[in-house]
């Protein structure tokens, strides 16, 4: 009996645990390794002596959270070309209680706010996480941190500064970035140069990740005409018996390309004023594995 309700505490906060985890690292696989060691942590756990098991799952997941991504920051500093976060399956479900919050958690964990916290310090983006996308006060924050809330209080300042100032401030309805997928998805299909020019931002780029593991730019394309004839390129390259579906990932719509059944490509965007400020293209196939079931 107390293991079933050791387990059931466990899966109420899992996608509180999981969410966080993904926030820290930016890798699914990473973030389900941090989850399945916080629930060891918590099944050995003397429970008479946890009066708050959320508190308690939330600490022990920062902090596994940290750990892993001190490792894996100083793994990526050897990472081939350009880093994106693994692709996100967002479906809130009933977890999320209102429109407005739902909001704050998809762009918590949109692709360009998770590059922006690349850049912060392990500790910095614990703050911004537990602060920004889940409204953890400051004391809740010290505690999980073991650090005092005066400095909490200057590490969310830092951190919040610091992603203001690089991330883009882009709102856009949800049907609109969908009618826009739907349309780069036919003009890259056809290789329509004109149509793609006309779907991009004057100034938009195009970031690509595949790890050294798959063909992508190293660098960043710059200039709606370069990233168009780049696409225009890549289209008459186009995978073997290739198929198309539309998921929710990372907040909003995205588009999964497929070879046979096997996940080639994601592609992402952000938006503004009906055009496409950014094209994002996930080609690591060790980023795109958690999608072939999807």
């Amino acid at each position: 009996m107390a293991t079933d309700i050791a387990i059931d505490d466990f899966e109420e906060h899992r996608p509180v645990l999981m969410g966080v985890a993904y926030r820290m690292l930016g890798r699914v696989a990473d973030a389900e390794d941090v989850v399945q060691e916080a629930w060891l942590r918590w099944s050995g756990a003397d429970r008479a002596e946890v009066r708050q098991p959320r508190a308690y799952l939330v600490r022990v997941t920062t902090r596994l959270a940290i750990d892993r991504l001190r490792q894996v920051q100083s793994r990526n500093e050897a990472y081939v070309g350009q880093w994106l976060p693994e692709p996100y399956v967002t479906d809130f479900g009933d977890t999320v209680p209102d429109t407005a919050e739902q909001a704050v958690l998809a762009d918590s964990v949109s692709v360009a706010v998770l590059v922006v916290l690349e850049s912060l310090s392990p500790l910095e983006r614990a703050v911004f996480v537990l602060r920004e996308a889940f409204g953890f006060p400051y004391a809740e924050i010290a505690v999980v941190l073991d650090r005092g809330e005066p400095a909490v209080r200057q590490l969310a300042g830092r951190a919040r500064k610091h992603v203001d100032e690089r991330r883009p401030r882009y709102e856009v309805d949800p049907a609109e970035r969908r009618a826009l997928t739907e349309r780069f998805l036919a003009a890259a299909a056809e290789g329509d140069l004109q149509g793609l020019l006309s779907l991009l931002a004057p100034d938009a780029r195009l970031v690509a990740d595949s790890g050294g593991l798959s063909q992508a730019p190293l660098r960043v394309i710059e200039s709606a005409d370069k990233v168009a004839r780049f696409l225009q390129g890549a289209a008459r390259k186009s995978i073997a018996d290739p198929s198309f579906r539309f998921l929710e990932l990372n907040g909003g719509t995205a588009l999964l390309a497929l070879s046979g059944d096997k996940p080639d490509s994601v592609f992402q965007f952000d938006v503004a004023d009906g055009r496409i400020q950014c094209v994002y293209i996930m080609r690591n196939p060790e980023k795109l594995v958690s999608l072939a079931e999807e």
